[in-house]
């Protein structure tokens, strides 16, 4: 392991709070143009403080930054918090945080009954620095410890399957769900919007393979991105899908643009699918959400195909559920 830290602090400059403990992170290891630094952190517990009305109370984020190189990430912007500022970086230097099963151990005391903690809200927990450090799988053995919490999954690896033996743990003195991100069924096409995240199929397959270990686990279409995935034929291949990977739920949100995911999405736009460049400036705009209008047609096509196809109908799910108002606008994926 390299002493050197992240990027070495000038005399004059004054970095405070996650900044200045990122300047001093050790580079860990290297990976196919991927830099892994570890990184000291406060808590690993998070109340959310978001004026979205979200779902959840809490928030853990094993890591910071992600491999999967989403072509539309909102949580690019995350690695600002740490004066990194060129959107790239967020999914080649990944921050790996230390003793996070111990951190949280302290702060769990904090959450009150039916407060939801939600991990995978900002970074993927399953993403492939998982397989090395295994920061993930010790939040899951910690929480298996303790009764009485409401907890949800989100990711877009069927590296999630590795874990089902504590995943089961904590499920037996526990509440917990798993929803995992599928955008679309065309593999051609995840690949070049997901580059490095697992294959459609290999994520359905981890549905299917939780529910029947008794997890429960559901499927977020999110973000669906107009003219590109968003076609009926395709919306209704994927909840048909999910329904023969029995599935406990299946929702979807369109796409939600802050600047920094602005800065990567509508370059890619412009380059692989330059017919739609109208069409996203005439949605979005200097504007973050689109229109009302598109959410609702999105809404009822998904309305339509649930009914059709039997799920989400009354029954057994974990606690990440579909939540439908109007102003929860961002994805609860790692995108």
């Amino acid at each position: 392991m390299s002493s050197l830290p992240l990027y070495p602090k000038p005399p004059e400059t004054h970095l405070v709070g996650i900044a200045n403990l990122a300047s001093e992170a050790e580079h860990v290891d290297s990976g196919h143009k991927v830099e892994f630094f570890s990184l000291p952190v406060r808590s690993i517990l998070n109340r959310c403080v978001s004026r979205r009305n979200l779902p959840f109370t809490w928030t853990i984020n094993p890591y910071r930054g992600c491999e999967f190189a989403c072509k539309y990430c909102y949580a690019r912007y995350t690695h600002e918090f740490m004066e990194i500022r060129d959107p790239n970086e967020f999914e080649h230097k990944i921050f790996v945080k230390d003793e996070a099963a111990w951190l949280l151990r302290r702060d769990l005391k904090k959450v009150r009954k039916g407060e939801e903690i939600a991990i995978g809200t900002a970074t993927d927990p399953y993403q492939p620095a998982e397989r090395r450090h295994c920061v993930t799988r010790s939040i899951l053995e910690e929480l298996a410890r303790h009764a009485g919490l409401e907890i949800g999954i989100v990711t877009k690896s069927n590296l999630v399957l590795r874990d089902i033996d504590v995943l089961m743990q904590v499920a037996e003195r526990n509440t917990i769900g798993v929803h995992i991100t599928v955008t679309t069924l065309n593999v051609d096409l995840a690949r070049i919007t997901e580059p490095r995240a697992p294959r459609p199929d290999l994520r359905l397959d981890a549905v299917r393979r939780l529910n029947e270990a008794g997890i429960h686990a559901g499927v977020i279409c999110a973000p669906v991105l107009p003219g590109i995935t968003d076609k009926p034929r395709d919306l209704e291949a994927l909840v048909k899908a999910a329904n023969e990977a029995n599935a406990v739920n299946i929702f979807a949100n369109p796409l939600f643009l802050k600047p920094c995911s602005r800065a990567i999405f509508l370059p890619f736009i412009k380059e692989r699918f330059p017919d739609l460049v109208p069409r996203y400036e005439q949605m979005y705009g200097e504007r973050d959400f689109g229109s009302q209008t598109y959410r609702k047609h999105l809404n009822a096509l998904m309305s339509k195909f649930k009914k059709k196809y039997g799920i989400g109908s009354p029954g057994p799910r974990g606690p990440i559920r579909e939540y439908t108002p109007a102003k929860v606008s961002e994805q609860l994926a790692l995108f």
